[in-house]
């Protein structure tokens, strides 16, 4: 609704600097004082049937009462309002309604910061500081615990039949637990649908992993609605790969070429890491395992003095990595270029980096499905290069492919 200029004229006659506008006693919040409280006065004339003063024309023995005060947050701090009451009680206000004492879209604020990583404390002081409102470590508990409820369907959600490809790897976690501070690994499954998008899958906790744990959570992806998967990247995790080919026994398994590279340049010196990558690189861009095998002779010859432990790393996890070779180029390139897992895994550290711990499982898992939440809003565009390899996929798993 467009406001007339003269209205605007009149209201901004006196405005001298911003605070006449936006500050404690502004014109903005005088404005939605009123307003608010105009509101409610045509709510109550519609409960009542009659205009305030206009005894004449009432259709009801309930009448007005007077009014009670109540305070609001918002953004524009705390607002103290009139709120219209009636005699029998009946009256419920539509705009502010009872037992809501903030302002609708103030408790996204709350989750907006909280899925940012801030704590309690932050939180408190950044909207006293932008605000002007104080809230308590108890309003920001309330808010935040709304959200414990969409984790719960969030993580039994149903999901595609056919997922292309699926990275697996956990991130380590400080959480209290009967009393003593544990490292408890938070494992994250992402696959790529047949669209090319991203999507994580669920998130699963446990302070050790093996077979049985993994066997768990396929069975689970399973349940869930999958029915097949074609390449699954995993980070050398133990138990995972024999769980998997339980649960889906044409499932390819791929160790993460990322994660081998990071692993491989852990103890390489800066100067020498960019010509160990690039050595390395050679080993995995090879065309064929014939000459992979020949760069990764050609790496030990050269490298083995200084960094023994790197090729012997390679060839111990040698059947896991050459898969990769089975696959034309369009795939191969999907797979290693595609780091999902480990870019998500940089963000939630970011966001769990000022915790010193958390208090528990529920309000780790809380933070991390709200900054899961906003990490995947990015996630609206198939990856690069995504038609050429799904032109791949269904040329290599045509019988596998679901029917449209």
């Amino acid at each position: 609704m467009a406001i007339p200029k003269d209205l605007l004229d009149a209201l901004m006659k006196d405005y001298k600097n911003p605070e006449d506008l936006i500050g404690e006693s502004g014109l903005l919040k005088q404005l939605t004082k009123q307003l608010l409280e105009r509101a409610m006065q045509a709510e109550i004339t519609e409960h009542l049937g009659y205009e305030k003063n206009s005894p004449a024309k009432k259709k009801t023995n309930n009448s007005r009462n007077g009014s009670y005060s109540k305070r609001v947050k918002g953004e524009f701090g705390n607002l103290d309002i009139a709120v219209p009451r009636d005699r029998d009680s009946s009256f419920e206000p539509i705009i502010i309604p009872k037992g809501q004492s903030r302002f609708t879209g103030f408790d996204d604020k709350i989750i907006a910061l909280y899925a940012r990583g801030m704590t309690t404390r932050d939180i408190q002081a950044h909207l006293e500081e932008i605000y002007g409102v104080e809230v308590s470590p108890t309003l920001v508990s309330q808010v935040t615990q709304a959200v414990q409820q969409e984790v719960a369907l969030w993580q039994n959600r149903p999901l595609d039949e056919v997922y292309p490809i699926v990275y697996l790897d956990a991130i380590r976690i400080k959480v209290r637990q009967e009393g003593r501070v544990i490292n408890k690994a938070v494992y994250l499954a992402i696959g790529i649908t047949l669209e090319g998008i991203k999507e994580v899958l669920g998130m699963w906790t446990s302070e050790t992993e093996g077979a049985k744990f993994w066997l768990q959570v396929v069975t689970e992806l399973r349940n869930r609605g999958v029915k097949d998967i074609f390449i699954a990247c995993v980070d050398g995790l133990k138990g995972f790969p024999e769980a998997i080919e339980t649960i889906f026994p044409e499932t390819q398994i791929q160790l993460c070429l990322v994660h081998m590279v990071r692993h491989s340049l852990k103890y390489v010196s800066w100067k020498q890491r960019k010509e160990v990558a690039g050595d390395l690189k050679a080993i995995y861009q090879a065309p064929t395992v014939e000459q992979a095998e020949s760069f990764l002779e050609q790496f030990e010859a050269k490298w083995d003095d200084r960094h023994p432990t790197i090729g012997k790393s390679w060839r111990r996890n040698w059947e896991r990595i050459t898969p990769l070779f089975s696959y034309p180029p369009e795939i191969r390139k999907a797979i290693y270029t595609t780091n999902a897992i480990e870019s998500v895994n940089m963000s939630l550290r970011k966001v769990t980096k000022t915790r010193g711990s958390f208090p528990s499982d529920d309000s780790m898992l809380k933070l991390l499905y709200l900054a899961l939440k906003n990490i995947s809003k990015k996630w609206t565009m198939p990856i690069r290069n995504w038609k050429a390899a799904m032109n791949q996929f269904m040329i290599i798993f045509e019988n596998r492919m679901p029917t449209i």
